[in-house]
């Protein structure tokens, strides 16, 4: 466990790394000397009305990033998956210097969505995906870009194979594009083209434990399944935004968010 800890301590900022502390959040192997405060302590930390206001800030932003595809593109969504976890800062038995080391508790979320679409119209689709980001790039700036992709050398290399402008896009040797990806969000979807069996989306993790607010787990609706989006539409998307730091407390009683 220690041995773990020392290599996330390269990471630059606690701030900008925190998806590598998730795994200290669920692992067994903590103790109380390594830990800035105990699991009474994290609980209440994290339950504070300072916390809660923050947790449902940054939950609303991320739920805004999942909407905006729904809204200005053919993409329906299905299911939204929110994961967010509290986890305690270093305690004063670590022998090497932690980036946690200043913390008593730090927060972080993350969501994944899953939307709908025919595979029929996949050229369509993409356009419209790359489309809806044109736009937004041509937005002032710090208006906020729900919706990074846009037609570069990438994107429309994309949409020509779907649409059959690529070279050989029918080849069995033409690898089908299902991915892509800027710093902040990956979008990959349903292989349509080859033969069985084809890559596509799975279903969200089953092993996040809901115990907030060291581990909260939300699926809306609850009873979606990617499968059943998949019957209804013929083909899934999926939009992955990491984790992102929305709270923490310092050893010194600050706080900070987002």
């Amino acid at each position: 466990m220690r041995a773990f800890a020392r290599r996330a301590a390269g990471s630059k900022s606690v701030w900008g790394s925190l998806a590598v502390i998730v795994l200290l959040a669920v692992s067994a192997c903590s103790t109380t000397s390594d830990r800035a405060v105990s699991d009474k302590q994290l609980r209440k930390l994290g339950e504070s009305g300072q916390a809660v206001r923050a947790r449902e800030q940054a939950e609303e932003r991320l739920r805004d990033v999942a909407r905006a595809y729904a809204d200005h593109t053919p993409l329906e969504l299905g299911l939204v998956v929110v994961h967010d976890v509290c986890v305690p800062g270093s305690g004063p038995g670590w022998f090497f210097q932690q980036k946690t080391d200043n913390y008593k508790i730090a927060c972080s979320m993350n969501i994944t969505a899953y939307y709908g679409a025919d595979p029929k119209h996949m050229g369509d689709t993409l356009d419209a995906i790359l489309t809806a980001g044109d736009h937004a790039r041509s937005r002032p700036e710090g208006s906020g870009r729900p919706i990074p992709f846009t037609h570069d050398d990438h994107g429309r290399q994309i949409v020509a194979y779907y649409r059959g402008h690529a070279p050989n896009p029918h080849s069995p040797q033409t690898t089908e594009p299902t991915r892509l990806a800027v710093p902040g969000q990956t979008l990959t979807w349903d292989a349509i083209r080859g033969t069985a069996p084809r890559q596509l989306v799975e279903e969200p993790y089953a092993g996040l434990v809901d115990d907030p607010p060291v581990s909260r787990v939300v699926h809306d609706p609850k009873t979606a399944t990617v499968a059943a989006i998949r019957k209804r539409y013929g083909q899934v998307f999926k939009l992955e935004l990491p984790y992102s730091d929305y709270y923490g407390v310092l050893k010194n009683g600050r706080t900070r968010t987002e």
